[in-house]
C-alpha cells in the first residue's frame, strides 16, 4: 500500500522560537517536516489536517538522552517480570504522554541482580528495541544508550558484541563510561551511598557500612578490566566511531580525565568546579531533569539550577522519570530561573545537538516535524497533544496529534 503524506497545519499557537516566542503563530508541516512558520494566515484543505492550539505553546518535540525507566517498568515489584516487549510498549506511552518523541533507553551492560542487569537482560533490551524502531510503528524515536560498567568484564565483552556497525541518521553510538564505586563520582562522599543503602535495603548505619567496604575490595580487584574497557573506549571514540559520555564526573582532575579519554560529554556532573572544568575543555554537559524540578540533588550534589544559571548546562535527561522534562521548564520559568526559550532548548535543542541528532529539537523550517502543544499551570506542565513526524506520512491519519 502507499503511504499518503499529509499536511498539517496547526494555527493559534504560542510558538516558542530559538530566540524569542511568536504569539498567534500557525506551523506548517508537509512530508514530516516544518515548511513554514507564519503569522500570517494559512487556510487548510483536504486531506490537510487542521489543528487549532488555542493558544497553547507549540515545543519540538522533547528530546530525552538518559532514562533508566525501562527497568522499572520491566520490574515493578520484587519477583515480578512483564518482558521486554510488553514493558517497552507500556513505557513508551508514559514517554509519549510526557512529550518527549526522542528517548535514549539506559540499558545496563553488567552483572547486577539488585539492579536487574545483566547480558541476557542487555541482549533483550537491545532486541526488543532494535526491532521494535525497524517496524515504523513506534510512538517515540527508541534509541539505546550503552551504559557500561567500567570494571565488568561480561558488560565490556557484550558491549563490543552489541555496538551498531553503522550508522544510519548521522548519530553515533552512545556510549556512556560509567564506575559507582564509593568514593568517586556520584558518591564521592561515601557516607551519601551508606546512607542511600541503608534506606532502600532496610539495613543500619553500620550494615551499610560493612557492606560498601566489601563492594569496594570487590570492584578494586577488576581495576584491571577498567583499563582494558577505556583503551578500546577511547580508540573508538578517537577514530568516530562512537560518541562517548563521562559519567558522574565529581573534580576537575575527572573532567580532565575526560577529555583526556576523548569524551565529548560530562553527564550529571556532581560539583561546579566538574561542570566548569568539563565546559572549559569544550564537552557538553547533561544535567538532570528531577534535580531541576526538586531544586537539589537527591544526594547532595550540586543543583541544576545553578549549572543552568552560570550557563554550565546543556541540557537535561529524564533519568528515572519521563515527566520531570516538561515539568523542569515549567519549574524554572515559575522560579524565574531563565525565560522560556532558554527553558525550552535545555529538553529539545540542547539534547539533540549533545548526542548529534541535528535534524530536531528546533522550531525552524527543514527540520523534522515532531512537536507538541502544552500548557503551564504556574509550576506544572501539561502535554496537551504530540505529534510525530513518522506519523504525518502514514496511513492512518488517526494517529496524527494523537497524546498517547
Amino acid at each position: 500500500m502507499n503511504q499518503v503524506s499529509h499536511r498539517l497545519i496547526i494555527t493559534n499557537a504560542t510558538i516558542v522560537l530559538p530566540n524569542r516566542v511568536m504569539v498567534d503563530g500557525n506551523v506548517v508541516c508537509e512530508d514530516g517536516y516544518i515548511s513554514d512558520i507564519t503569522q500570517a494566515r494559512v487556510t487548510g484543505s483536504s486531506p490537510d489536517i487542521v489543528v487549532d492550539a488555542r493558544g497553547a505553546l507549540c515545543l519540538p518535540g522533547l528530546v530525552d538522552t538518559h532514562s533508566d525507566g525501562l527497568e522499572r517498568e520491566r520490574f515493578p515489584r520484587p519477583g515480578v517480570d512483564l518482558g521486554a516487549q510488553f514493558s517497552v510498549r507500556s513505557f513508551e506511552g508514559r514517554v509519549r504522554a510526557s512529550g518527549i518523541t526522542t528517548m535514549f533507553h539506559g540499558i545496563g551492560f553488567e552483572e547486577d541482580t539488585k539492579l536487574h542487569r545483566s547480558m541476557v537482560l542487555a541482549n533483550e533490551w537491545t532486541d526488543e528495541l532494535e526491532n521494535y524502531r525497524s517496524t515504523g510503528r513506534a510512538l517515540v524515536d527508541h534509541r539505546i544508550l550503552y551504559r557500561l560498567d567500567a570494571r565488568d568484564p561480561a558488560g565490556f565483552e557484550c558491549l563490543v558484541d552489541r555496538l551498531p556497525r553503522r550508522v544510519d541518521d548521522g548519530a553515533l553510538p552512545l556510549v556512556s563510561f560509567e564506575d559507582h564505586t564509593p568514593g568517586q563520582g556520584q558518591y564521592a562522599d561515601r557516607t551519601a551511598f551508606e546512607r542511600y543503602i541503608a534506606g532502600t535495603q532496610g539495613l543500619t548505619i553500620e550494615q551499610a557500612q560493612k557492606q560498601v567496604d566489601d563492594h569496594i575490595v570487590e570492584r578494586d580487584a577488576l581495576l584491571t578490566n577498567r583499563q582494558l574497557a577505556l583503551t578500546w573506549l577511547i580508540e573508538r571514540a578517537t577514530i568516530g566511531s562512537i560518541r562517548l559520555m563521562a559519567h558522574d564526573p565529581a573534580t576537575i582532575e575527572e573532567s580532565d580525565e575526560a577529555h583526556r579519554w576523548r569524551a565529548s560529554i560530562a553527564e550529571f556532573p556532581t560539583t561546579f568546579e566538574a561542570a566548569l572544568r568539563a565546559k572549559e575543555l569544550g564537552l557538553r554537559t547533561v544535567c538532570g531533569a528531577p534535580n531541576v524540578l526538586r531544586g537539589r540533588s537527591h544526594s547532595g550534589n550540586v543543583s541544576a539550577r545553578e549549572l543552568i544559571t552560570q550557563r554550565l548546562c546543556d541540557g537535561l535527561a529524564s533519568d528515572y522519570l519521563p515527566s520531570t522534562m516538561l515539568g523542569a521548564v515549567a519549574a524554572l520559568l515559575h522560579d524565574k530561573v531563565c525565560d522560556l526559550s532558554t527553558a525550552v532548548a535545555l529538553v529539545t535543542s540542547g539534547p539533540a545537538q549533545t548526542v548529534g541528532l541535528t535534524d530536531r529539537g528546533l522550531m525552524e523550517v527543514g527540520k523534522i516535524a515532531d512537536l507538541i502543544l502544552a500548557e503551564f499551570d504556574g509550576p506544572l506542565a501539561v502535554v496537551r497533544q504530540v505529534f510525530r513526524s513518522e506519523e504525518m506520512k502514514s496511513n492512518n491519519r488517526e494517529s496524527v496529534g494523537a497524546v498517547s
